[in-house]
């Protein structure tokens, strides 16, 4: 990098936020007089934790905080010598999506449902390029294939819903790379993304970087993340560049306590043992979830996507099933299927009872007994109710509190358990940081007393030391309660902290099955030592004694 020509130069920024509280307004500050600057092709990281001002800061360049609320009290943001701080509209829209493009962190929120892929990739290329149609779709089918999705001619005309959580992510990294911009500011661009297609993007980005000169402003909490991607690295916390420095210099010798705190953080400890003879709490045997495919005027069907063919499992009281494999392997789906939340063919047993051939009627009473906590919290919370609300909704629906208080008094014992305040039932999701929502899912389930909750992706939107926090509560919970988990992740180091056992899926198939350790140690199949060797092939931070 060349400091005195640099591409991007941030300059004593800070960024406040206006609240109100009754009659009251207060200015909170995210962002601190942070400077840093990024050179051509070249990647800086932000590190810190949720609420460390990381997106704010990424947010601030392309000038995308809300005016209504946010300010900047100072400080100067020059891209190529131009100031962006303050422009206007021309020039901002000459940038954004064009020259400086960016990857957001949740995909299904930053996706318009109403759209197509090929709408949405498409609307860049119109602004920008002025494409005509055929030449867009041609466009677009190149960068579907480069950021690995399949099928990508079939794709153009599906909606985001129709997509898993990796498959969306993959299409918010084409919209970003359709003009082929000068800096991506990539916002925890891999985040739900399983490892071994993490390890093709990462490359895939590395490549472009390297074929198009393309500088990368990189805010992740996944530490290997860094390690493998980083130039330099920026560690934030609180609104503040605590310690900046070359990535090898930073992992090898942390100056800030904060750093060495954020080095040291991953999920910890094994699996609570069972007894091999704690009653069964769910199986099922050779369970299928197909969806129709529907062609022509008249919607035959034509074919079925197999989401889950053929999988039998069964989970004991106290006992975690880890369910591992890539994005649209059909993970999800055998949660869903599991639940007879979509429709599933093949026996399924809870506590004894067959639930397979019941009604949704029949099956109701069961419902509180096995819950489900969602990847994403942030949509599965609604933000139009208070926490309150969103706990106690299975009270009501079950009928379970009888009294106002009693309701009350259980929806504060629920928060209370997964580690938050009581009083904080009058707040609403939108205050709170991502791992404080994912305690409030885990509150929603846990009111009800379940026996079985099937968790999925509980933690991969979470930094490293929430995440540790997230398993440390669930084990804590499983011991307390005796819980049964099926556990839906990509992330094979939390599985190891928290499973018995594991179930490595593929294309809706079963590749294998067993102890965790047996599997992790020695796994059979060749599919499931790919999967180990990108999660788990990793470097001794020195000093540190983390695996990076």
């Amino acid at each position: 990098m060349n400091a005195r020509d640099p591409l991007l130069d941030v300059r004593d920024l800070s960024v406040t936020f206006r609240t109100r509280s009754g009659e009251v307004v207060e200015e909170v500050e995210a962002v601190r007089h942070i400077s840093f600057d990024i050179g051509h092709g070249e990647t800086v990281a932000l590190v810190g934790e949720s609420g460390s001002g990381k997106s704010v800061t990424a947010l601030s360049l392309l000038q995308l905080l809300p005016y209504a609320v946010a300010r900047h009290p100072g400080g100067s943001i020059l891209f190529e010598g131009e100031e962006l701080m303050g422009a206007g509209k021309a020039l901002m829209s000459s940038i954004r999506g064009n020259r400086i493009a960016m990857i957001f962190q949740e995909p299904m929120n930053s996706l318009n449902p109403l759209h197509t892929v090929e709408k949405q990739i498409g609307e860049i290329l119109f602004l920008h390029k002025k494409m005509a149609p055929q030449a867009a779709r041609e466009r677009i089918v190149e960068l579907l294939e480069m950021v690995g999705l399949d099928r990508p001619r079939e794709r153009l005309a599906t909606y985001p819903h129709q997509l898993s959580g990796g498959q969306r992510q993959r299409v918010m990294i084409a919209m970003a790379l359709a003009n082929e911009p000068d800096m991506l500011i990539a916002d925890e661009p891999t985040t739900a993304l399983d490892v071994t297609i993490q390890a093709q993007l990462l490359a895939l980005l590395k490549d472009l970087q390297q074929r198009l000169g393309m500088a990368m402003l990189l805010i992740t909490h996944d530490l290997v993340v860094v390690r493998k991607m980083a130039d330099r690295v920026c560690v934030m916390t609180e609104g503040e560049i605590v310690e900046s420095g070359v990535t090898e210099d930073i992992f090898a010798r942390p100056a800030h306590a904060y750093t060495r705190e954020l080095l040291e953080a991953e999920p910890k400890g094994k699996a609570v043992p069972v007894s091999e003879e704690a009653a069964t709490i769910m199986e099922t045997k050779d369970l299928r979830v197909w969806f129709p495919i529907k062609t022509g005027l008249l919607r035959r069907v034509t074919g079925h996507v197999k989401a889950v063919d053929g999988i039998s499992l069964s989970v004991r009281e106290g006992h975690t099933v880890g369910v591992v494999g890539e994005s649209g392997c059909g993970k999800t789906s055998l949660g869903l299927g599991l639940l007879r939340l979509v429709k599933s063919d093949g026996a399924i047993s809870f506590s004894g009872h067959g639930i397979d051939g019941l009604g949704s009627h029949e099956i109701r009473p069961l419902r509180r007994e096995m819950q489900i906590v969602f990847q994403d919290p942030f949509a599965s919370l609604s933000p139009r109710l208070s926490v309150g609300q969103i706990v106690g909704e299975g009270l009501e629906v079950h009928a379970l509190a009888t009294t106002r208080e009693e309701r009350r008094d259980l929806i504060g014992q629920a928060l209370t358990e997964v580690g938050l305040d009581p009083d904080s039932a009058q707040r609403y999701p939108h205050e709170f940081s991502g791992g404080q929502r994912q305690r409030i899912a885990i509150a929603r389930a846990l009111v009800l007393k379940p026996r079985l909750i099937i968790l999925d992706e509980p933690t991969s939107a979470l930094d490293m030391s929430v995440q540790a926090q997230i398993v440390d509560l669930l084990r804590d919970l499983q011991t307390r309660h005796g819980l049964a988990y099926i556990f839906i992740s990509h992330d094979l180091r939390v599985v190891r902290a928290l499973a018995d056992e594991i179930l490595v899926m593929r294309g809706g198939k079963m590749v294998e099955w067993g102890k965790v350790d047996d599997v992790f140690d020695h796994p059979r199949e060749s599919y499931t030592k790919a999967l180990m060797e990108a999660a788990l092939h990793f470097k001794t931070v020195a000093g540190a004694g983390v695996a990076i």
